[in-house]
């Protein structure tokens, strides 16, 4: 692997943030405000995409911007994995920064000039811990997410949202000060080091006498440690951040939060403790049995949802342990399922609260039973929803399919039929909370204030808006199914496949 020291990834990086700056100094002009928010997100976008060639041909990126002791530094590196997660964030970025201009106005929110702002900053960390060379370096950039997206939670500055962002915020910060501080502490004792192997995801950089113990308890606490992956029974905080205006939903549930904690997860296991030693110590098979508990459980919770928003809170859950679940099964194939879901996931569930935003913004609606009939009124929102949701079922030609393939082979791949169940009985679970919905807003009785309602609710121009955007990110959930090969080829880099 031919690594290129440059400064270009601290480039990226700094983008949202001085995007932040402008926004915040152009509060008082909406129109000027809101074309910085989207100018920020293009640019992010086109300078990841400047660095994906090098990355395709095998190589990486690395800058250490300062060192604070031997082994602890400020230290960015860009393999396949932080491609990945990078890329997919500034893109959705992109869409959500047209959708926040249909939604907000649309709304007459206050206090956007702040949500702009904090928008913009979450993404720069997002964007940070994608780049973070060591596990100090992440360390830094999570923390900065869990802070700059708590005034997003809160937005509506009432009771309900104050009571959910002291949720949200208490969850995060607890965790991640009660257990991943001192796991810190440990693997450096442990190995001297804090820095990522991130061209040997076999060995990580424990030594070959490690005390067995310690790796587990290390382990355990980084697991824990890293909330926003809403592994239960760490979880609540998740559907509590619900009372966000549905543009923070969308960010918190596909582009950043959870997003940052799973790819979290999937680099202390990888580049940290590695493959070999997860398997060696029974780690990787007991966090999958773990999660898969995760992933059933919050199915089950999310059939018995009426309201829309909370329904896509607890199939959130349940997905981002598909991610885990990969990478914990060790296997190339699993691997490779895990991680591509970083893409299918974030794709697929920003389109699903994208939708939920627009039908409440045109129709007021939140509860599934009061949409019977939306779907005549609101085609391509509806349209946009039913191939969203058909990914995350794990139908084929769509994205979530190409997921499932590939974790249902690495299952197959260690012969353990109990995981298999768990991918078919899942998908029976997204199919039993997803297709009513789509079915009801088609077929379903309207409610009587709304029998005889025939015109579009999609012709005005802030709602188009917000449905343009997300019938482009449901596309390309169907694109990236039918054509996920760039995905591959980086991910198959990287586990070497």
């Amino acid at each position: 692997m031919e690594t290129i020291i440059t400064s270009k990834i601290l480039l990226t990086t700094a983008i949202p943030m001085v995007a932040a700056l402008l926004i915040m100094a152009s509060g008082k002009k909406p129109n000027i405000r809101e074309t910085w928010s989207i100018i920020g997100a293009v640019l992010t976008f086109l300078s990841v995409v400047n660095l994906v060639p090098h990355i395709l041909n095998g190589g990486a990126y690395e800058y250490t911007l300062f060192t604070l002791y031997p082994g602890i530094s400020v230290k960015f590196h860009l393999d396949g994995l932080g491609i990945l997660f990078a890329g997919t964030a500034s893109f959705l970025w992109i869409m959500a920064g047209f959708y926040c201009v249909g939604y907000m106005r649309g709304l007459n929110e206050h206090a956007q000039t702040r949500f702009y702002v904090c928008y913009a900053v979450s993404v720069g960390a997002a964007m940070g811990a994608a780049f973070a060379g060591n596990l100090f370096t992440l360390y830094l950039f999570y923390e900065i997410v869990s802070i700059f997206t708590y005034p997003l939670v809160a937005h509506h500055q009432d009771e309900e949202g104050y009571e959910g962002a002291k949720k949200y915020i208490t969850y995060l910060m607890f965790t991640s000060k009660a257990f991943l501080l001192p796991a810190m502490v440990l693997i450096y004792i442990q190995c001297g080091t804090l820095d990522f192997a991130t061209a040997d995801i076999v060995h990580g950089i424990f030594p070959n006498d490690a005390n067995r113990w310690l790796v587990t308890i290390s382990f355990l606490m980084c697991l824990f440690g890293f909330a926003k992956a809403g592994i239960m029974p760490l979880h609540n905080w998740l559907p509590s951040a619900m009372v966000a205006p549905t543009p923070v939903s969308a960010l918190l549930h596909a582009v950043v939060v959870v997003k940052v904690g799973v790819f979290s997860i999937c680099r202390i296991m990888l580049s940290v403790f590695g493959t070999q030693l997860l398997h060696q110590f029974h780690l990787g098979i007991f966090t999958a049995y773990f999660v898969s508990f995760t992933i059933i459980t919050a199915s089950i919770i999310a059939l018995t949802k009426t309201n829309l928003k909370a329904r896509l809170a607890y199939s959130t859950i349940s997905q981002l342990s598909y991610i885990v679940l990969g990478v914990a099964m060790l296997t190339p194939n699993a691997v490779t399922g895990g991680l591509i879901h970083i893409v299918n996931h974030a794709f697929s569930k920003i389109t699903l609260f994208f939708c939920a935003g627009a039908i409440m913004v045109a129709s007021g609606k939140k509860d599934i039973r009061e949409m019977g009939g939306l779907g005549h009124r609101m085609p391509l929102t509806m349209i946009a929803f039913g191939l969203a949701s058909l990914s995350m079922i794990g139908a084929p030609p769509v994205s979530g399919f190409v997921t499932k393939w590939f974790l249902a082979l690495g299952a197959m791949d260690i012969h353990n039929v109990i995981l298999l169940v768990v991918l078919l009985a899942s998908s029976l679970l997204n199919a039993g909370y997803f297709v009513p919905v789509f079915l009801h807003s088609f077929y379903g009785k309207p409610l009587p204030e709304d029998v005889g309602q025939t015109g579009s609710l999609e012709s005005s121009p802030l709602i188009m808006l917000m449905v343009i955007p997300l019938c482009i990110t449901s596309i390309l959930s169907v694109l990236f199914g039918i054509y996920p090969d760039l995905f591959l080829k980086i991910i198959h880099m990287m586990v070497g496949t």
